[in-house]
C-alpha cells in the first residue's frame, strides 16, 4: 500500500501586504530513508524562530538538507510512512541505526544499544506532537508502550522511545516538533543514565 502525496499551499503577502497563495503543490522535500526501506519522510515546513517572523520571504524552509530535529528555538512539520517490521528488521535493525541517523541529520538521537526494546530508539530535546493519520503504530518507551491508531495523539516530551509497527501494513504519522531543553533536575538524572 502506497499512500497518496502529500498537497501543500502556503500563503504570503505581495508587497502592498494583500494575502496570496504562494504556492500549491507537492512538498519540496520527500525523502526515502535508505537504511530503513520504505520509511519515507514527508518535509511540510519549520520555522527558526519563536515567535516565529511572518515577513515576504518566499523562500521554502524545507528545501535544505534532512534534519530530524527542529532548528534552535524552531519548529518542524512532517508527515513520516513507517513501513511494517520485519523479523530481520527486529533482530538486526540496530547495526544500521547510525546511518539512518546520519541520513535524517542527527547521528546523535540514536541511543540503540544492543539489548534496546527496538532498534529504532532514539530521543530528541524537542516536543513532539504525533498524530496516527492512516494505520496502527505502538510507542516504545523505557518502561511501557502504547498501541496508536488513526485519530490518536502523541505528546512526546523528550523521551527515549521508538516507533514500532506490528501491524502487518504501513503506517503514515503527522507530527509536529517544538524545540525544547531539558530542565536541570531531568538533565541531570539523563546524564546519569
Amino acid at each position: 500500500m502506497e499512500f497518496p502525496p502529500i498537497h501543500r499551499v502556503v500563503t504570503g503577502h505581495d508587497a502592498e501586504g494583500r494575502a496570496l497563495v504562494l504556492t500549491d503543490g507537492p512538498l519540496t522535500t520527500v525523502a526515502h530513508i535508505e537504511a530503513i526501506p520504505g520509511t519515507v519522510f514527508h518535509e511540510v515546513w519549520s520555522t527558526a524562530a519563536t515567535p516565529a517572523p511572518i515577513s515576504l520571504d518566499e523562500s521554502d524552509p524545507t528545501a535544505g538538507p534532512l534534519m530530524l530535529p527542529p532548528p534552535a528555538q524552531g519548529t518542524r512539520m512532517r508527515f513520516v510512512d513507517i513501513p511494517p517490521d520485519t523479523p530481520e528488521f527486529l533482530a538486526r535493525g540496530h547495526e544500521r541505526m547510525q546511518e539512518a541517523f546520519e541520513q535524517i541529520g542527527d547521528e546523535e538521537a540514536s541511543t540503540v544499544q544492543p539489548d534496546s526494546p527496538h532498534p529504532l530508539m532514539h530521543r530528541t530535546e524537542s516536543v513532539d506532537y504525533g498524530v496516527v493519520i492512516e494505520g496502527e503504530m505502538t510507542l516504545v518507551l523505557d518502561q511501557g508502550e502504547a498501541t496508536l491508531r488513526p485519530g490518536s495523539v502523541v505528546i512526546q516530551r523528550g523521551t527515549n522511545h521508538a516507533w514500532a509497527n506490528r501491524s502487518g501494513k504501513p503506517c503514515r504519522m503527522l507530527f509536529v516538533l517544538v524545540d525544547g531543553r531539558y530542565e536541570p533536575p531531568l538533565a541531570a538524572a539523563l546524564a546519569r543514565r
